[in-house]
C-alpha cells in the first residue's frame, strides 16, 4: 500500500492555515484529503486548569501525539492537510523523526506583523500578540518546498498555488535537506 501524501502548513497563529486547508480539500481532486489541525487536537485535552508545569508536559504530549497521528494516517495510505505552528524546535525535529521526509510537502504560511494583529482583534480567540511572538521562531529553520503570504494573497489563490506545486514537488524535498542538516535533533524527544 503506498504512503498518503502530507501537506504541512506551517505558520503563526492567525496566519491563515486553517483557511487554506479548507480550500484544499475543496479544490484537490486526486485523492481524499483529510485536515489534521493541531487546534483539534488541543480542543480534545481537558479543560481544567492545570499547574504550568503539568500545562507544558500535557502540551508536549499532546503535539507528540498530533505528530504520530499524522505519520499514522499517512502510513495506511491517507493523504492529509496538516496545519501546525512550528513555534519550538523540538516540534520539528519531532516531525522530522516520525514523518516520511519524501511524504511531505512542507509549506511556509506567511502573514505580515500588521496583519496579525488585526486578524488576532478581529478573532478575539487568541491571546492578544501571539502571532508576534511566534513570529520569528516558526520559520527559524528557513527551509520549505513552498511558500505563500496570506497578506497578499487569498486563502483560495493560496490553496491553487499548492495544488499546482503537489504534482511537481521537488526532490530532494524540504523535510529530506532538514533532515540531512540536523541529524541529531531529528531523534525521538522526550
Amino acid at each position: 500500500m503506498a504512503t498518503g501524501r502530507i501537506i504541512f502548513l506551517n505558520g503563526t497563529s492567525s496566519s491563515g492555515k486553517s483557511s487554506i486547508a479548507r480550500e484544499l480539500l475543496g479544490i484537490l481532486d486526486d485523492g481524499v484529503f483529510s485536515h489534521l489541525a493541531v487546534d483539534g487536537f488541543n480542543a480534545m485535552r481537558t479543560n481544567r486548569p492545570l499547574a504550568p508545569e503539568d500545562l507544558d508536559t500535557a502540551l508536549r504530549r499532546t503535539r507528540r501525539g498530533f505528530h504520530r497521528s499524522i505519520a499514522a494516517m499517512a502510513e495506511v495510505g491517507n493523504d492529509v492537510v496538516v496545519d501546525h505552528v512550528l513555534s519550538e524546535p523540538w516540534r520539528l525535529a519531532d516531525c522530522l523523526a516520525v514523518l516520511r521526509p519524501e511524504d511531505v510537502l512542507f509549506v511556509g504560511v506567511h502573514c505580515s506583523p500588521d496583519e496579525l494583529v488585526r486578524r488576532e482583534k478581529a478573532r478575539g480567540d487568541r491571546p492578544p500578540g501571539l502571532a508576534a511572538l511566534q513570529y520569528e521562531l516558526v520559520h527559524q529553520h528557513g527551509d520549505y518546498d513552498i511558500e505563500c503570504d496570506t497578506s497578499t494573497a487569498s486563502p483560495r489563490e493560496c490553496a491553487e498555488l499548492i495544488k499546482d506545486f503537489l504534482p511537481v514537488r521537488p526532490t530532494p524535498t524540504a523535510f529530506t535537506r532538514l533532515r540531512a542538516r540536523c541529524p541529531e535533533d531529528s531523534g525521538p524527544t522526550s
